[in-house]
């Protein structure tokens, strides 16, 4: 197993930031009860997705102004691994409200309200 590798100083917008511990927290959740792993360790499996999805934020091309993943138009994640996160997520987010109340209430309903920006705006700025 490998030690915990959520690094919020990764990204300089407060938002990015927000949604890569959410990400990270859902990931250790799903492994410590799904894979028997430590509190603050994952499995080789699930470090793999932590690093995927934190590439995958890393390169959105939204930035700050993107919704969540699932309201999104473009989809960065593969297939499979898009397959892996809904299934960490739907299983992880009923103990989100318990153990990270702030991060699911902003998940839940602020980010899934955001629309997700068109990206022909976004491309026009960079």
């Amino acid at each position: 197993m490998k030690s915990n590798s959520t690094a919020p100083s990764l990204f300089q917008d407060r938002r990015l930031a927000r949604e890569h511990r959410t990400i990270a927290a859902m990931i250790h959740i799903y492994c410590q009860k799904k894979h028997g792993s430590r509190r603050r360790q994952l499995c080789s499996e699930c470090q793999e997705m932590l690093e995927y999805a934190t590439v995958r934020l890393e390169k959105c091309p939204f930035g700050g102004e993107k919704s969540t993943c699932a309201n999104c138009a473009v989809h960065c994640y593969r297939p499979d691994m898009r397959q892996r996160v809904r299934e960490i997520m739907r299983f992880a987010g009923p103990y989100m409200m318990f153990r990270h109340p702030y991060l699911s209430f902003m998940h839940l309903v602020v980010d899934s309200r955001r629309p997700a920006p068109e990206l022909s705006a976004t491309r026009k700025k960079a």
